[in-house]
């Protein structure tokens, strides 16, 4: 390509037919011959010059000149020159000044075989970069859609697919379990990542996503690809079983008829390609009572108790009910807690009336021990929704007073012993961290109480950094799964009620300390 021998036209033919072969801009490709050229003038005239080199874009000559600044007084004449010899370097231009560039032309460079070799290889190296970049931002665009593919081969538990123009890889958790694959075997994927390395870039795809059983369904169902019907959240457990909630924007159309499809035909094209993965299809509604109980089918459902703040619903049902709503190893309520975004407790009718019984009997117990009042008035004080021994402290007489059987003079004393009390426990709380050896820095922390930093000194969680180390998890409690079973994990501050954004607030504040100082 770089032979001086080369016709310019044929040049300008050749740079044409790469760049519609690799389909890149051959503006690239000029680019890279411009500085091959540049470095083999370099290797002939000396690295000490200043060299541009340019290859005209409508009749392919190549241009090589030295640039030279124009100076006052000339120290490094290879790079330098007097204003009055500029002038007759550059007879045309009467405007020349101080600081301005002049080019001299140098002769054409006669290509050796090693320079030849080294400019072949960097307009090589160029156009693979180009063609990588002009494919990452091809399959970037494709980000979050279906795409299909060869196989390969297999790596490891990994699936390795040619997409044709590149290939991408299914790692061995992105794929459905106990699915067989061969080489050979056309494969379809959801695109959930495209990433760009030093190497190049890597395309991700997966068979066990969620949004691939969403994709599937968008190519499936007319009214999706057309907007009438969205889908408002899926959850999958991949090869199995999986939910997905769909809400129809014209309400004379029932959106889970038109993903199912006559006789079941296109839900059933969905199920094929998912390896026999049962689907629910759930009708999305914005009451929250009836969404977990279409959630939670073939289950039927007595009673929702719904705890927005922390994102959690205690779901109340007979002893009969109960392994339908539980599913196989915890199925159906794990993709159910999934889809509507919120933890989900099942409990029997007998196992909700023996948490609120326990709860009153503990609360009477606090009043009693603490106020020292007589079981009657510690359960009445209870039945009229007083939590804790703080709220009585903030009340007023008036809002005490109106409780029947209680007298302004009774609900005064009530008020004064719960703050002698509280005072009483500051007192005590205090002495307690001083023997613990609590870090200031963590006492003081904004939002932290005095009765959560005693628990965490108990579990040795004495520093801001090893506070600041915990997750939200740890602070207020959740759940895994272990062996199929959903186990429940004691937050260290789960009795305080902090909700999951108060608790996010604490360990992101106590992080920003520690790491940003």
């Amino acid at each position: 390509m770089l032979n001086r021998g080369l016709d310019k036209q044929e040049l300008l033919r050749v740079v044409d037919s790469v760049a519609t072969e690799k389909s890149i801009d051959k503006e690239i490709i000029l680019g890279s011959m411009e500085t091959a050229i540049q470095k083999a003038a370099y290797s002939r005239f000396g690295s000490d010059n200043e060299i541009e080199v340019t290859i005209d874009r409508d009749n392919g000559s190549i241009k090589i000149q030295k640039v030279l600044r124009i100076v006052e007084k000339v120290e490094d004449p290879v790079r330098e020159i007097s204003l009055k010899d500029a002038s007759l370097l550059d007879r045309k231009n009467k405007d020349l000044k101080v600081d301005d560039k002049v080019y001299e032309e140098l002769p054409q460079v006669n290509f050796g075989r090693i320079a030849a070799q080294s400019a072949k290889q960097i307009i090589s190296q160029r156009v693979r970069e180009a063609e990588k970049n002009r494919q990452y931002e091809d399959f970037i665009n494709k980000q979050g859609q279906i795409l299909s593919g060869i196989i390969k081969r297999l790596e490891y538990g990994n699936v390795i697919v040619d997409l044709g123009r590149a290939e991408s890889i299914i790692r061995k958790e992105e794929l459905i379990p106990r699915e067989i694959l061969k080489n050979g075997d056309r494969i379809k994927a959801f695109c959930y990542e495209v990433k760009k390395d030093i190497k190049g870039y890597q395309i991700f795809l997966s068979r066990a996503h969620p949004q691939f059983l969403a994709a599937l369904f968008f190519q499936e169902v007319p009214e999706i690809y057309e907007g009438i019907i969205e889908i408002k959240s899926v959850s999958r457990d991949p090869g199995s079983r999986a939910k997905i909630c769909v809400n129809s924007k014209d309400s004379s159309l029932d959106p889970v008829g038109a993903c199912v499809g006559m006789r079941g035909s296109r839900v059933q094209t969905v199920v094929n390609e998912l390896h026999g993965e049962k689907i629910d299809i759930i009708k999305w509604t914005e009451d929250l009572p009836t969404l977990v109980a279409e959630s939670l089918s073939p289950a039927e459902i007595q009673k929702v108790l719904i705890d927005e703040q922390n994102k959690r619903i205690d779901v109340i049902l007979s002893e009969e009910n109960l392994s339908k709503a539980i599913g196989r190893r915890g199925q159906n309520v794990r993709l159910a807690s999934k889809l509507i975004n919120y933890e989900i407790d099942i409990l029997t009718d007998k196992e909700d009336s023996e948490r609120r019984q326990a709860d009153f009997k503990e609360r009477t117990e606090t009043f009693v021990n603490n106020l020292e009042v007589d079981e009657t008035l510690g359960q009445l004080l209870v039945s009229e929704n007083f939590q804790n021994i703080e709220e009585i402290a903030n009340s007023k007489i008036e809002d005490i007073s109106k409780i029947e059987g209680i007298e302004d003079s009774t609900a005064e004393e009530l008020i004064e012993r719960a703050k002698e009390y509280l005072e009483k426990e500051k007192i005590e709380v205090s002495k307690k961290l001083k023997e613990l050896g609590m870090e200031d820095s963590l006492s003081n922390l904004k939002g932290m109480t005095q009765g959560m930093l005693v628990v965490l000194g108990e579990k040795n969680i004495k520093k801001l950094k090893d506070f600041a180390d915990l997750s939200s998890d740890e602070l207020i409690g959740g759940t895994d799964e272990i062996k199929g079973k959903r186990i429940k994990i004691d937050g260290y501050l789960e009795d305080f009620a902090l909700t999951r954004e108060e608790a996010d607030n604490l360990i992101m504040s106590a992080r920003k300390i520690v790491y940003e100082n």
